[in-house]
């Protein structure tokens, strides 16, 4: 599995994401010994108005936010040297930092974009370097300390607002909008193996995550432990829109081969509103309002027990023209996936959706159809005589639901068929005979 994240040119510039921590703890964090247990969700450039700080944070407050979390363009910061700051990137993050902490929500910075001077872009790329928002920003600086200066910068001036630094954006994704070039796990294992002693020695209780991974099937990742990362980080965080809990099974799994035991932090996931009138938006099915927060709410359930997860994130907080993977509206108004957050930001282990099943006779052949949780892949097994004579793994579609011919092979008559999701197992699936 290989799931991919929504990007968009506006979101480029830097976002915020917006979760409440779900009183839950994990090993190695910002906080010292404990991590945020956090579900996310939030998007607001980062460079604007100094009033649209103050009216995202109150929106993550009133959503009982603890956490925010933005996506910083060094580009915006240091557009034209390491000794020259922008004095307007830097009042925009003061006030959404001081906002945040007046509510007592902290903030995690991924920070990434490379200015033009520092890019590793050819020369055909970087002769239309500007400022800001090009190809060139996508290329790792030649040198990682200067990007490790500059976060060294921000664990030292935010850091007791901090819950942690998030080092760079997706470096495996195949898109290479993010981490372009050669040689990716090696560079960015440099840039991790630079950022980490800096931000530590700025701040040591900030902690940092890497990772930023939207494969899960560990073939990045290993290359990255190879390259000599361990060490080097407090958590890894992971992108998964796609099989989110499978996912999660697949990376922890690379993980503990490997010999890492840090948490993971699913800092970005989520779905987007857009049905009917969009099919696929940014890469991802749409749904429904009322399918969005059934998912949110089953994906978080889900994951309320699990010890190695220090926080989920969820993108985002409200719409933009052009995606709606928001809880509000553009407008600010209050989707159903508003309240559904809510409620399990009080009840962080309440129930999943339940597996559902139901066996009809047609054509000669049982048909089982039903719905079941989102997430991870699903499994169907008909036993006959209290034998087990087939079994299919399959996924739901984007509602949810199900529906599968058994083999005429089996018959009509005397058949028991169970179906269930694989992270909750079978002690939670359906059952049913005819």
């Amino acid at each position: 599995m290989n799931p991919t994240r929504p990007r968009t040119a506006a979101r480029a510039a830097g976002t915020l994401a917006v979760f409440a921590a779900l009183v839950l703890a994990a090993a190695s964090s910002a906080y010292g010994s404990t991590a945020p247990r956090a579900a996310a969700a939030g998007n607001v450039p980062l460079v604007g108005a100094l009033g649209e700080a103050d009216q995202e944070i109150q929106r993550a407050a009133a959503l009982h936010a603890t956490v925010v979390r933005s996506e910083l363009a060094w580009s915006t910061f240091q557009p034209s040297s390491p000794a020259s700051t922008d004095p307007g990137a830097v009042a925009y993050l003061d006030r959404l930092v001081s906002d945040a902490a007046a509510h007592n929500i902290r903030v995690i910075l991924l920070v990434d974009s490379s200015p033009c001077w520092a890019s590793t872009a050819p020369a055909a790329v970087l002769r239309g370097c500007q400022r800001i928002h090009t190809r060139a920003n996508g290329y790792p600086p030649r040198d990682p300390n200067e990007y490790a200066a500059f976060v060294a910068y921000l664990a030292q001036r935010y850091g007791a607002h901090l819950a942690a630094i998030e080092i760079w954006n997706e470096p495996d994704h195949s898109n290479e909008q993010f981490f372009a070039g050669p040689e990716k796990a090696t560079r960015y294992a440099a840039l991790l193996r630079a950022a980490y002693p800096a931000i530590k020695q700025a701040n040591p209780n900030v902690a940092v995550i890497a990772g930023s991974l939207v494969g899960s099937n560990g073939v990045f990742l290993r290359a990255l432990y190879a390259a000599g990362i361990k060490g080097y980080y407090d958590g890894l965080a992971v992108h998964y829109y796609t099989l989110t809990l499978a996912s999660v099974r697949s990376i922890r799994a690379v993980q503990l081969a490997n010999g890492d035991q840090t948490p993971l932090w699913l800092d970005e996931f989520g779905w987007t509103s857009c049905f009917p009138r969009l099919r696929i938006q940014a890469e991802q099915p749409c749904v429904t309002e009322a399918i969005q927060a059934r998912d949110l709410s089953d994906v978080l359930h889900a994951l309320s027990p699990t010890s190695y997860i220090a926080a989920e994130v969820i993108y985002k907080l409200r719409d933009s023209p052009s995606e709606n993977f928001g809880v509000l509206f553009h407008s600010g108004a209050r989707k159903r996936s508003f309240s559904a957050l809510a409620k399990v930001f009080a009840s962080p282990f309440g129930p999943v959706s339940r597996v559902r099943l139901k066996l009809r006779r047609r054509s000669g052949r049982v048909l089982a159809s039903g719905s079941g949780p989102v997430g991870d892949f699903m499994q169907l097994e008909a036993f006959k005589s209290g034998k087990l004579r087939y079994r299919a793994t399959f996924v739901l579609d984007r509602f949810n639901r199900y529906s599968i011919r058994l083999p005429r092979t089996l018959g009509t008559r005397g058949l028991h068929v169970r179906v269930f999701q694989f992270w909750s197992g079978p002690a939670r699936g359906a059952q049913r005979s005819i």
